[in-house]
């Protein structure tokens, strides 16, 4: 019953965003009318690509974020609540799994193919590229997710039993997709109204599409061989100078408000439950004490992605268990993450650029790029964060080329712990890091004393939780989303997917 009413909760905060977040850019989006199905009269680029962007920010900013954040450890569950246990427990299930892929795949992928269609068939090359690029970014999401997927046959309308191609193949026919539409969009092209860049044409686009191929490389880079492709892209040099993100079309209104804040800070649908906390691991790593528990390093971003408990302190759960309110650990005792109405929805940062460079050189053994790249993508980070202080943190995790994917693979964990939490956990999964430390969730807290002990944690590791997902066992972070059951129910061609599969990451990470 809870699962229940909380989805019908979040198809209530999908339909008013698509519907009402619109209008905050001239009202350009006639929320009477159904934006999945505008009339043939009506039916352009400028009505479609909107709804679709809301489909996958929404998606991808809230359905996404949250239980990847308790996969990546950002997360802990409030105590004394039970909406994401199962989550900080390393838990997906079949149902639980169907949201984020639907609403991908209804909204997102459904609009921007007709989109792309569209745009096509009237030479739009700027919002052709458009929408292949958030379509590619878009199927690149679920193949992190699920590793195979419908692609190949997906676009056929008459085939209701698409075949699950493999992640590689999909991965091989992103990239192709966006040097196909990149070749015809040049910068001048103008582009559909969007809230992306809104006013800007396609030169923005193009710098969008480049930062996607680096990520979609850099991930299966150690699957495929394909260091030649991220070297001319680098030597190209044209990629976004600046976060992409959603930013300017928020509003402090019921239904227009950031996606994730909707859901778990926002009191306009009537609830008070809070359910996210900080998680130990994070908060330690950023804020580290002596055994006196005195301070030696506090990340000046610490401020920037949490928010201090009652007593201005910060401090983390442990995952997987839930906790009781009636002991030691009261709501007000956590930290929470930082969130406004008006809170960025992040789909590439400056930062995550950065460190696919200096991956990139560490790969060629070029020390001294790497760690010039490595350094940047601290200073962008904390430049996104809005403070100071990167030398600080680079001085406390320097850039070490015998170890780089341990020294990238943490510093990235930390970079995009309070702005994206999704490609934290791909990139835990590829790189190994942060790894499993020698201390267990059980350790972290006494449960027969009721009693926290950070003290006991090592900065920049993860722990298994207390009480974690049987089929994910100890010292392992979920790999893989079981398919949804609504797919697997109506697809004679869905891959089988037994329990051995949750340990099975996508081709990129095995």
């Amino acid at each position: 019953m809870k699962e229940d009413k909380r989805m019908k909760k979040l198809a209530i905060i999908s339909t008013i965003i698509l519907g009402l977040a619109t209008t905050s850019c001239d009202s350009y989006l006639d929320i009477n009318q159904d934006p999945n199905s505008p009339t043939e009269e009506n039916m352009n680029t400028s009505i479609l690509l909107p709804a679709a962007e809301m489909g996958i920010a929404a998606t991808y900013g809230n359905l996404l974020r949250i239980p990847a954040g308790y996969f990546a450890q950002h997360y802990s569950h409030m105590f004394g609540t039970s909406n994401y246990v199962d989550y900080s427990q390393f838990e997906m299930s079949p149902v639980r799994s169907g949201s984020a892929y639907s609403q991908i795949n209804r909204v997102g992928l459904k609009n921007l193919q007709t989109i792309r269609n569209l745009a096509q068939e009237n030479e739009e090359w700027g919002t052709y590229l458009a929408a292949t690029t958030l379509r590619c970014f878009a199927l690149q999401v679920l193949v992190d997710c699920y590793g195979s997927i419908p692609y190949s046959e997906a676009l056929d309308i008459s085939n209701p039993s698409p075949k699950y191609d493999d992640g590689a193949e999909v991965y091989a026919g992103l990239i192709q997709e966006l040097d196909e539409a990149l070749s015809k969009a040049s910068p001048t092209d103008p582009v559909a109204t969007n809230f992306l860049y809104q006013g800007d044409r396609a030169s923005s686009w193009i710098k969008f599409a480049n930062a996607l191929k680096l990520k979609i490389l850099s991930r299966e880079s150690g699957a495929v061989n394909v260091d030649q492709q991220i070297g001319a892209l680098i030597a190209q040099n044209n990629f976004p100078a600046a976060d992409v993100a959603y930013t300017d079309c928020w509003s402090n209104e019921t239904g227009q408000m950031n996606p994730y804040y909707s859901e778990e800070f926002s009191t306009a649908f009537g609830s008070t439950q809070i359910n996210v906390t900080a998680n130990m691991a994070i908060i330690s790593t950023m804020l580290q004490k002596n055994s006196s528990g005195e301070v030696t390093y506090q990340d000046p971003r610490l401020e920037a992605f949490f928010d201090a408990n009652s007593n201005g302190e910060y401090v983390g759960g442990v995952s997987g268990t839930n906790f009781s309110t009636s002991g030691n650990y009261k709501a007000s005792y956590w930290c929470r993450p930082a969130m406004a109405y008006n809170s960025p929805v992040y789909l590439i940062q400056v930062a995550e650029i950065e460190f696919f460079i200096a991956e990139y050189y560490a790969r060629q053994n070029n020390a001294a790029q790497a760690e010039a790249h490595y350094n940047a993508a601290i200073e962008a980070s904390c430049a996104s964060a809005g403070v100071s202080g990167a030398d600080e943190v680079i001085a406390q995790f320097p850039y070490n080329q015998a170890n780089y994917k341990q020294v990238i693979g943490i510093s990235k964990w930390i970079a995009l712990a309070g702005t994206n939490n999704f490609e934290s956990w791909c990139e835990m999964r590829r790189l190994k890091y942060p790894a499993f430390g020698s201390q267990t969730g059980a350790t972290l807290y006494n449960s027969t004393e009721d009693k926290l002990q950070p003290e006991l944690y090592t900065p920049g590791t993860l722990y298994t939780p207390i009480a974690v997902f049987d089929k994910v066992g100890s010292n392992m972070v979920i790999q893989r989303w079981p398919y949804p059951q609504a797919s697997t129910s109506s697809n004679s061609n869905a891959p089988k997917f037994d329990d051995s599969e949750y340990k099975v990451p996508p081709f990129w990470g095995k």
